[in-house]
């Protein structure tokens, strides 16, 4: 026959007849456990740790009296995981009131029914090991959860990361511009949230817009090689089918829509979309104006500028910082908030590095 371990029950009082009433009562059902003053009853706990299943503690003990075992528990947590039930002949309102603020469950006075303390032990036991339960099994959840959205946050940027290889493979220049674009993302963003708390970006919305970036011109799929890798200028005609890789790229998005994340392919939607839009109102493809551009879509936009002057392309050689800084701020490149361009300035030192790096 299997053996039922019985749950404990520790009593402490300083009267060896009370003790003695109690197990006598419990006994039977649990296994009790004694202590003669507050000190005692902690040594007790420090060997039995988890096993303990309710507390049954006097007030006036030497050594270590009641309140001052209560408050020990307090701060070391475990009156949140064991209930304790006190049993007191020196009852007073006050006793009651210190009591139930340091977090006992139930207070017994003496002399006490037999009937009614094996009833409210049954109970208080009962309550806690479902509570403890419920709590053990939201920790657990919590943890699938937190792996779940590490498998699906890693599966994001492996999607992302092949569609933008894809990009790399038609424009031969678009592999290196992608890490570079999320290297200066990062840098703008560190000085944007420091500097402009009213945009209330978190850490995730931070990882999510540099993620995203890579995503830019995923648009340029659709636009035909004799464009996208002309050499030269592109003709009137020609650059306004290139604008239409913000658009394209959106309705690439909406017809796969592989994102698991409803916060990340918001970002990526308008970050395809917004790259061009201008501060000013003269940007492509809906001429948005200042704020109403999202602010992911206004670091990436001035990101993609910044990159672009300082790397060397068929048509140009590479800009250095300064160069590059000043046609920025000069509107050269047209139009960004001053708050972006403080970040570009704030960081120029990381940009330079980052552009040592790629040597």
């Amino acid at each position: 026959m299997e053996h039922i371990q019985k749950e404990k029950v520790l009593i402490v009082d300083d009267a060896e007849v009370n003790r003695g009433i109690l197990r006598e009562v419990l006994h039977h059902k649990y296994e009790v456990i004694e202590a003669e003053n507050g000190q005692e009853a902690l040594d007790i706990l420090d060997i039995h740790n988890d096993d303990i299943n309710i507390i049954l503690l006097d007030l006036v003990m030497p050594v270590m009296n009641g309140f001052e075992f209560l408050e020990v528990i307090n701060k070391t947590g475990l009156i949140k995981r064991v209930p304790v039930i006190l049993i007191t002949g020196d009852y007073t309102t006050e006793a009651e009131k210190n009591g139930y603020n340091l977090g006992v469950s139930d207070i017994i006075i003496k002399p006490f029914n037999s009937e009614i303390v094996m009833n409210r032990v049954a109970n208080i036991i009962a309550l806690y090991n479902h509570k403890n339960h419920l709590e053990n099994m939201v920790a657990e959840q919590t943890v699938q959860i937190s792996e779940q959205a590490r498998i699906l946050k890693q599966s994001n940027e492996m999607l992302i990361d092949t569609l933008s290889t894809v990009v790399e493979f038609r424009d031969f220049e678009s592999g290196a511009h992608i890490k570079n674009i999320k290297s200066v993302v990062a840098v703008v963003l560190k000085h944007l949230t420091a500097d402009y708390p009213e945009y209330n970006l978190s850490t995730k919305d931070v990882e999510d817009i540099i993620t995203a970036s890579a995503m830019h011109d995923i648009g340029k799929i659709a636009i035909p090689d004799s464009i996208l890798l002309k050499p030269g200028r592109l003709t009137p005609e020609e650059f306004e089918a290139m604008k239409a890789h913000t658009t394209k790229g959106c309705e690439i998005l909406e017809r796969f829509d592989f994102i698991y994340d409803d916060d990340l392919y918001k970002i990526i939607y308008d970050i395809c979309r917004y790259h061009h839009e201008k501060y000013d109102g003269r940007g492509y493809p809906d001429g948005l104006e200042g704020e109403d551009i999202p602010i992911w879509a206004q670091v990436v936009a001035v990101a993609d500028v910044y990159e672009a002057l300082v790397s060397k392309r068929c048509y140009k050689d590479a800009y250095d910082h300064d160069t590059a800084l000043d046609m920025i701020k000069n509107g050269e490149c047209g139009a960004f908030s001053n708050k972006i361009l403080d970040c570009l300035i704030k960081a120029g030192d990381e940009l330079k590095a980052i552009i040592e790096a790629r040597a």
